[in-house]
């Protein structure tokens, strides 16, 4: 009999598509179940459908995802003008409040984009849009695919988790943002930097004994090449207390 597959829950977004609704990219769907071997739930971004601590208690990890929404500057930096998009702060209660949960239970979370904001956030960091000069997004919200032909390489940390991942100390990587990481938070380590203009690309912590994880770009964009493989196999591994051998043990998705 097969093992029993981690739970991860996958973090949506609010969106409007005639009404409104909690929206997350299929593409996150695909990576997590064949390269990190999970079964996905869907958490939506609706304060009062969420109990944190029950969800805390059922999921085995937790993937905070991209959105086209931002942080909101309340949240980290209060007085400051709004980001120049919309905002989501139901999504950023629910988040962070979730997230704040499972890494005090010792449960992984990692992050994309967006994600890797939140984490900022969540451990006292700041963001800006001054941080990333305009340089990190190329083309229009109207030509959704094209955005991610916009690339850039970024460095891994020596020793970092990137890093021994990928048995490089360099990666290109897709760029689809608008604000970045300005202070970063306490306790977090830099696993990566862009290589143009040294902007904060991957953050790492492992506080209270779950691994934390978080990339600026979009791995689930490319889950094929290096910089999307690592990135899922190494959240599947640490759903499995770090056990990178977990592909060969006998799960199936």
């Amino acid at each position: 009999m097969a093992a029993r597959l981690p739970v991860v829950g996958l973090m949506c977004g609010n969106e409007v598509a005639g009404r409104p609704i909690q929206a997350v990219a299929s593409r996150f769907v695909a990576p997590l179940a064949r390269l990190s071997r999970c079964t996905v739930l869907l958490v939506p971004a609706v304060a009062d459908a969420n109990d944190a601590g029950a969800l805390a208690g059922i999921l085995d990890g937790l993937l905070l995802t991209g959105a086209r929404t931002h942080v909101a500057p309340s949240r980290h930096s209060p007085g400051h003008a709004a980001p120049l998009g919309p905002l989501d702060e139901a999504r950023d209660e629910v988040a962070l409040g979730l997230a704040a949960r499972m890494i005090e239970a010792g449960r992984p979370v990692f992050g994309v984009c967006r994600g890797m904001q939140e984490i900022n956030v969540l451990f006292g960091g700041t963001l800006s849009h001054g941080a990333c000069g305009g340089r990190h997004l190329s083309g229009s919200w109207d030509a959704y695919p094209d955005l991610f032909d916009h690339r850039h390489d970024v460095l891994l940390t020596r020793g970092g988790r990137l890093h021994d991942a990928a048995a490089r100390d360099r990666l290109t990587v897709n760029s689809v943002h608008e604000q970045g990481i300005d202070r970063l938070g306490y306790g977090l380590a830099v696993e990566a930097v862009a290589a143009d203009d040294g902007l904060v690309e991957a953050i790492a912590a492992r506080p209270c004994g779950g691994d934390v994880l978080a990339v600026q770009w979009h791995p689930e964009w490319g889950a094929d090449d290096a910089a999307g493989d690592d990135f899922f196999a190494l959240f599947g591994a640490s759903l499995r207390g770090g056990d990178r051998d977990f592909i060969n043990e006998g799960e199936r998705p």
